[in-house]
C-alpha cells in the first residue's frame, strides 16, 4: 500500500511541474504561481482532475486553458486519465497569487 501513496504523490509532483510550464498569456506568471489551480487528486488508478479557475469567466482562453492543461497533464507517463474542472467558486483573486507571482508582478 505505501508503494501506491508514493507514486501518487511522485505523479502529483509531476502534474504540479507539468502545470508550472503552462502561463496564462496576458499575465507572464504560471498558472500555478497565479493561484489558478485550486486542487490536484490522482486515485489509485491513476486518473487525475484537476480542480481550477480562470482569472475571470469571460477570460479570452477559457475554452483553451482547461484543454492545455488536460492534455499536458495526459502526456506524463504514469496518468491515465485527466479531467479539468473549471470553477469560479470562490472566484479568483490576487490574493491566490504566490510570493512568487506577486514579485514577478512587481506588486511586492
Amino acid at each position: 500500500m505505501s508503494d501506491t501513496t508514493i507514486n501518487t504523490e511522485e505523479l502529483g509532483e509531476k502534474i504540479v511541474r507539468v502545470i508550472k510550464t503552462i502561463y496564462d498569456p496576458e499575465i507572464p506568471v504560471d498558472i500555478y504561481e497565479l493561484g489558478l489551480i485550486y486542487d490536484v487528486f490522482v486515485n489509485e488508478d491513476y486518473d487525475t482532475k484537476v480542480l481550477m479557475t480562470l482569472t475571470t469567466p469571460n477570460c479570452p482562453v477559457a475554452e483553451t486553458l482547461p484543454l492545455e492543461v488536460e492534455e499536458k497533464i495526459k502526456s506524463i507517463k504514469g496518468v491515465n486519465d485527466c479531467e479539468v474542472e473549471i470553477t469560479f467558486d470562490p472566484p479568483w483573486s490576487q490574493e491566490l497569487m504566490s510570493e512568487e507571482a506577486k514579485l514577478e508582478l512587481g506588486m511586492l
